[in-house]
């Protein structure tokens, strides 16, 4: 490993910590023992989810407490946007159209950050905990002013560091930034493993069997999101130096699994969110219905494995372009075999995909109700995977090839400086 990639994992690193260190820094005016309450009994719904994404920094409301979600969020608004209006599509395409577009990107981050604070502010205004301290220590008015701007400028600071892992480290830095803050809870998780062990709570032969089962979980994801389909192109117009007559053969790789972890944060949030809301009444038809949308029950995960199914073809179908690819094709000179070139070519590629996105829609959907079965068919305290173990092991896998991508790149630059 040379020099220069060792100052950008050590840069990366070095980023990391400061997102963690800021976690820590709560928002002036809080009771963070109320507000850390508040998140321990809403652990199995939405607030749980947007606290694992947070690194744990919603339940001490620190200044970094709505994460990155205002990003992501205004990042997938505006790909929905793009896949609906062909002309911001064309922005996105062009280099200097492509820094308006992350231009307007962080104008609605902005936005979206200062809305979801003022409604956390509101809603903080009457929450109490068990012994009566309120949650807002100072005047609701300045306090929703304080919140704002610190929340405001943490948002704005993970931006900025994701950006510069981007930049100047390894690459990636957002999807970094929500692999840390997810990796940041286990080590507290293993903590109150051996605890329930050590007072025989537990048995070691389950935590064996547990470990077993996250193995082979973390395997399954291993082997599926690096699964892709590769689809033969020939280009007539590129030869071989030694063999005029021979064609060169490529392929168009097509994951497996092209619409990520988005269908499971997607099917999450949309299900968790009204039990959240629903759960502060005393109705008794609404508490019906936020029985039915209890995390634990049957039905919910149900609809959990449908939204899957659902959303999975859903983005897949923004993110995959298959007109584009054959326009690109047929640039280029490059065919498919046994295809013709142009809408024929789009509609195989749109076929392949559609069939490729069912099996992965199918592995999501399982993937993500599989702690439940096991927590309620066996009876095993098994929480780890769903959405948390896609987000780990994917952001793993790409940071493995873009590390192995730079030792590569720096191999055939020395090779090049010695004239070889």
């Amino acid at each position: 490993m040379n020099k220069s990639l060792t100052n950008k994992i050590l840069i990366t690193l070095g980023f990391l910590f400061i997102y963690r260190i800021l976690a820590y820094v709560p928002v002036p005016g809080v009771n963070t023992e109320v507000i850390k309450e508040f998140f321990t009994s809403n652990a199995d719904n939405a607030l749980g989810l947007f606290n694992m994404f947070s690194g744990n920094a919603a339940e001490r409301l620190s200044i970094i407490s709505l994460g990155i979600m205002p990003y992501i969020t205004a990042s997938i608004i505006m790909e929905l946007l793009a896949a609906t209006f062909p002309n911001l599509a064309k922005l996105k395409k062009e280099r200097d159209g492509m820094q308006k577009y992350m231009q307007i990107i962080r104008y609605a981050t902005i936005a979206i950050t200062i809305v979801q604070a003022i409604g956390v502010s509101i809603g903080l205004q009457s929450l109490t905990g068990k012994n009566g301290a309120a949650a807002i220590m100072i005047d609701i008015n300045l306090f929703i002013a304080i919140s704002c701007a610190s929340m405001l400028t943490g948002t704005m600071l993970l931006m900025w560091i994701g950006e510069q892992i981007t930049q100047r480290g390894i690459g990636n830095g957002i999807s970094l930034i929500i692999f840390a803050g997810i990796v940041s809870g286990i080590p507290a998780a293993i903590s109150g493993t051996i605890d329930l062990v050590n007072t025989g709570e537990m048995n070691f032969l389950v935590v064996l069997f547990i470990a077993l089962i996250i193995i082979a979980t973390v395997g399954v994801v291993i082997y599926v999101e690096l699964g892709e389909r590769r689809v033969p192109v020939s280009y007539s117009r590129k030869t071989v130096m030694e063999n005029q007559n021979k064609r060169i053969m490529n392929y168009i790789p097509i994951k497996l699994n092209l619409s990520g972890v988005i269908p499971p944060i997607f099917a999450s949030a949309i299900l968790m969110f009204p039990s959240t809301i629903l759960q502060a009444s005393t109705n008794e038809y609404i508490q019906m219905i936020n029985d039915f949308l209890n995390p634990n029950s049957y039905m919910f995960n149900v609809l959990t494995f449908l939204f899957i199914i659902f959303f999975a073809y859903f983005y897949a179908s923004i993110v995959f372009n298959a007109k584009d690819i054959s326009e690109n094709l047929k640039r280029q000179g490059g065919f498919i075999p046994g295809v013709r070139p142009g809408e024929s070519t789009a509609g195989y590629l749109n076929e392949l995909a559609s069939r490729l996105t069912f099996t992965g829609a199918i592995y999501l959907g399982l993937i993500s109700t599989l702690p439940w079965v096991l927590v309620k068919i066996l009876g095993v305290p098994f929480y780890f995977g769903g959405t948390s173990v896609l987000i780990v092991v994917s952001v793993a896998l790409d940071t493995m090839r873009r590390i192995e991508a730079q030792i590569y790149m720096n191999k055939y630059q020395t090779l090049s400086a010695v004239g070889l």
